[in-house]
């Protein structure tokens, strides 16, 4: 596995635990709620940007990007 890869596991890891607490739910159903509302496809699409941008900005991105396909987290 090389270094990039690492970094981006670690870094996603991070994030979907900082998604679940600021919405107050299991990391497992962030992860979920994440990948069936594109969450997940956008985080590896814009990964190069989103890693420089504080959790909180980044949160706020996903959450944007799950409710423009369905989902209902706010």
């Amino acid at each position: 596995m090389t270094r990039e890869e690492k970094n981006y596991i670690g870094y996603t890891v991070a994030l979907i635990s900082e998604f679940a607490a600021h919405y107050g739910i299991h990391p497992r159903q962030a992860y979920a709620y994440l990948k069936r509302f594109k969450g997940t496809e956008h985080l590896l699409n814009h990964y190069g940007i989103l890693h420089t941008l504080p959790f909180a900005d980044t949160i706020e991105s996903l959450t944007q990007v799950c409710a423009n396909n369905g989902g209902e987290l706010r």
